[in-house]
Parts: structure tokens; sequence; C-alpha cells
């Protein structure tokens, strides 16, 4: 058994058995008005984060750039009419950009949403009104090559298109049909120049057969004249909470404009399937106000103050024996995320504690700080540090922190304590959603700590592999599926053949489960194997 994969994937798993909790208890104190000030997060009794990790959602996105709150806050206090002000925002959008068209949606996934919804319809509202129901609609498939196909590309799911997987160009030929709406992909080494499904090969065999390409560059830099549309592609979105540091709520889609009109027509405030995806007036001019200020920040300078940032909180932490850092640079076109990181690396052998328990902890106590963290080897683990959304005040902060908590003394780690009980064999998990229940099944094997097999889930079955240490079970699964994932992380305690607990479910919050032991007799009968094929069917 490979004990040290067990590990890897048991490193998610919250330390000391904690969850993140939704919401005060019922004994909590309540809590008075909102504070319009900088302790506004306080006043509901939420604590604020230094962002050392960049633009995740789940975080807040970016900085809003003072432009786009000046801009929002000015929008406000006027009424205007929708589609004269999308016509307006289009036509600044296209000076800017140098694109043929844009639109401002509610974020990226909407704008992806928004151009499947265009391809299929083509502007046609009878059919726009169709969606998600496209059985008698002639365009209802996107075509998506197997190395793009992620999360997000959910939202291209929503208009009920069928997706259709490609590995080559030839496969990518034979898939194009009267039925094809739309090809999608996103950005990175494999759609890059000289890959064999690069977009550049895409769009070449696209384009002669009139299918529309769209690019998803969400968290990318925004290039002016755009790199995807010079290659070929015919549009693409990028999120506004990300790099281009606008509205978190809003997004942008660029391209050819026909296609482009019909995607507005597909969102809010027009009645149909993108009707959910409002974006506010505010939003919108806030996104716009980010787009310009794009093309008048000083890039340079925010570099600089990034590695300087850094170089402080590299010093301070390099002076802790045993710890050292390094600067990794993204190489020269690489647009998504692109930021300096710090890497910070130390044997956890001699200081007892990894770069994700790191993480963890700085992660869960104040000063809360988000920090990457991951092992990279028998005797090395790091922590990383991306410096974008951070502001100067912030990296004293950091380092000091840092310091402190890597300078602290800690005892290695005990040994692992015996198992209370085996736990080889057959289980039935009753497992408590936040609104439902579902019966889940585990097939485990045993060797001393270390447990390892199969877990029937809903709608799949997968490895699990986990540890029990005196009654303390953890256990570690990934549903799986192309474009979606599921982690479970069941930690619980056995009781005689019973375990109970909590199950964290990674980004889709928490659950409880119990889990009992099944007896399992197989019959004992002879098995008869045929000396040739059967004489009856």
């Amino acid at each position: 058994m490979d004990r040290r994969h067990v590990i890897k994937n048991l490193a998610m798993l919250p330390i000391g058995g904690s969850f993140l909790s939704m919401g005060h208890d019922a004994q909590s104190e309540p809590v008075g008005p909102i504070s319009l000030d900088e302790d506004i997060y306080g006043s509901i009794g939420v604590d604020t984060i230094i962002n050392c990790r960049g633009t995740f959602t789940i975080i807040g996105g970016s900085r809003e750039r003072p432009e786009v709150l000046t801009a929002m806050k000015a929008a406000a206090g006027n009424f205007i009419q929708y589609d004269e002000m999308a016509y307006g925002i289009g036509q600044r959008l296209a000076e800017i950009t140098k694109a043929e068209w844009g639109i401002i949606t509610a974020g990226c996934a909407a704008a992806m949403k928004h151009a499947t919804a265009a391809c299929v319809s083509g502007g046609n509202p009878e059919i726009l009104l169709r969606i998600p129901d496209l059985s008698d609609v002639q365009k209802n498939e996107v075509i998506i090559p197997r190395y793009s196909r992620n999360v997000y590309d959910a939202s291209i799911r929503n208009i009920g298109v069928n997706i259709i997987e490609v590995s080559t160009p030839e496969e990518l030929e034979a898939a194009i049909s009267p039925k094809t709406a739309m090809i999608y992909i996103t950005t990175g080494r494999q759609s890059a120049t000289g890959q064999p499904l690069s977009l550049e090969v895409i769009a070449g065999i696209a384009k002669p057969k009139n299918v529309p390409v769209l690019v998803d560059a969400a968290a990318e830099d925004l290039t002016i004249p755009n790199v995807h549309l010079e290659k070929g592609a015919t549009m693409v979105a990028y999120s506004g909470g990300k790099a281009i540091c606008g509205p978190q709520c809003a997004g942008i889609l660029l391209g050819q404009k026909d296609i482009l009109l019909s995607a507005w027509q597909a969102s809010s405030p027009h009645h149909g399937p993108g009707r959910d995806n409002k974006v506010g007036k505010e939003e919108m001019m806030g996104m716009l106000a980010a787009v310009e200020a794009w093309v008048t920040r000083d890039h340079a300078q925010e570099w600089k103050n990034w590695e300087n940032w850094l170089e402080q909180i590299s010093a301070k932490v390099t002076k802790i024996k045993g710890v050292t850092s390094s600067v990794q640079i993204p190489p020269p076109g690489e647009l998504n995320n692109r930021a300096p990181t710090l890497h910070v690396m130390w044997d956890p052998n001699a200081l007892h504690i990894t770069g994700p328990e790191l993480a963890e902890y700085l992660g869960r106590n104040k000063p809360r700080i988000a920090v990457g963290g991951r092992d990279t080897g028998e005797n090395s683990t790091l922590i990383t540090i991306t410096p974008s959304q951070m502001v100067a005040a912030e990296a004293p902060i950091v380092a000091d922190r840092l310091a402190e908590v890597l300078s602290q003394k800690r005892q290695p780690k005990k040994p692992m304590a015996a198992p209370a009980g085996s736990l080889a064999g057959r289980w039935a998990v009753e497992i408590q959603f936040s609104s439902s229940q579902s019966t889940h099944k585990w097939y485990l094997e045993q060797d001393e700590n270390w447990l390892m097999g199969r877990h029937e889930s809903d709608f799949n079955n997968q490895d699990i592999v986990g540890t029990i240490e005196g009654k303390e079970v953890k256990l570690h699964s990934t549903y799986r599926e192309p474009g979606k994932q599921v982690q479970y992380m069941f930690g619980g305690t056995l009781e005689g053949e019973t375990i109970t607990g909590k199950i964290h479910l990674g980004e889709y919050q928490n659950a409880t489960f119990i889990a009992k032991k099944v007896g399992f007799s197989p019959p004992k009968q002879p098995i008869l194997i045929p000396n040739g094929p059967p004489l009856a069917t």
C-alpha cells in the first residue's frame, strides 16, 4: 500500500477534525446593525482575511480599483434604459479593446452561458425561450476538447446542449455537423501555439464551417489587441473580479458583434434563460471603468511593488534556520493569474509542520492569512504567497506572522496510535446533507493504521483512502466526471462497529454521517466452469 499516497490524499482534511462552520450557533450573541466603515464585516461577526492566494472567488476575487468604486457610485444616482446603456458600453469596449464589440455580464461564467445561448438561438427569441429544452432545436451541440473540460463548463451545459468531447483535429473535423452551435476552449499549455489542438488549429477547422469558437480567458491579463481574437477566436470571455480588478459580479465578452448582440438578448433584463444572471447598471459602468483603467494603469510599477513585498517577507522568514525561499516568475506569454509567487520552503521533519498544515493554521487563526500549501517530497514542504491582491501595509503583517509561526518550537509528531478496531469489510453510510439524506457504501481493507478500498456514492464509485488512529477515522475519496468533482472527506469516531462524524465537502460545505458495518457471508457453493460454449442461451 502506498502510504505516502494516502497521506497526500488526507492532507486536505481539516486539522484536528475541525470543520468550517456556516453561521452562528443558537447560543451566539446577536449582532447589531452593520458598521458602514472598514469594520463592516466584523459587525456581522465575520473576520477579514489577508489575501496571499490571488483572485479566488471564494475569498472575494480581486480588489476593485478606485475608478471602479467611483464609477459605480456615479452610476447609482440615475436611471437609464438598459439596451441603450449596453449599446453605448459595446461601442466603448470596441474602441478600448480593438475588438468588434463587447458586452458586460454577471461574471465570466455568465458570459459563457450567454455566448452559448446566442450560438444556439442565433438571436431568434422563440428558440431562446425554448432553452434548455433543445429537443427540436437544430443547433444543440457544443464541442469541447477533452483538455478543456472543467467545473466552469456547467454554464455551457446549463443551456441544455449536448457536449461532444474531442482529442484530435481529426475527431474535431468529424464532430462538426449542422447540430454544432459552438466550440469552447480554455487557455493554457494545450491550447497554445504549436499544440495538436491549439486555438489556431481549432479556428482553422471551425471558421470555414462557420462554427463560432469561444475562448475562456477568465483569469488572464487583458491583451490589446486581443491575442485570442487575433488567433481566430470568435469570442473571448474574461472575469471582472480577477486581473482586471473590476466588480466581482461582472465579466466581459468580446468578439463578433452580431453574436454578441444575440448574447446580450439572452441576458437580463430580457426574459429567458439569462434573466437569473442580472448585472446592475452600477456594476456595468464599474466594469467599463475597470477596462478603461487597465490601459492607463502602471503595470510595471505594480509588478515592482509585488516583488518588493515578497522580498520583505522572504527577508524575514529566511532568518529562521532551515527556511529557504525563491520567487517563481511566470514564463513569457503566460497570461493566467500572472504575478510573481514566493515559495517558502523547509523540511517538515525539522520544523514538525507541513505546508498544508501551516496554510490551514494561518487561514483559521487571527490575523487570518490565505496562503497556498503543499508537500513536495519526504523532506520538503512549502507555502506559496501571491501578492497581486495585497496592499503595502499587509506585507509586514504577513512577514511577522509567518516568522512567528515558523519559529514556534513543536514536538515531533507522535507515532500513530494503534487502531481501536478493524474497519475491514462492508459499511452502510447514512449521510445527512443540509436538506436531504442519502445512503452510500464503503468497501474497506485495512493494513494496521492504513485504509483503502472503494466508495459507492450516489452516482459513481471511486477509490477511498484513509487512516485510523485509536478511535479517530479519516477517509478521503473524490467523485469525478468530466468537468465536475466532489470531495468527500470523512472525519469520525469509531465506537464498536459504528462510525459517526462529519463530512467536509470542499466548496460544497459540510454534512454528517453514521456508518455501520454490514455483515456479509457469501454462499458456500461449488462453481462449475463449462468446458465449452453454452449449449443454450
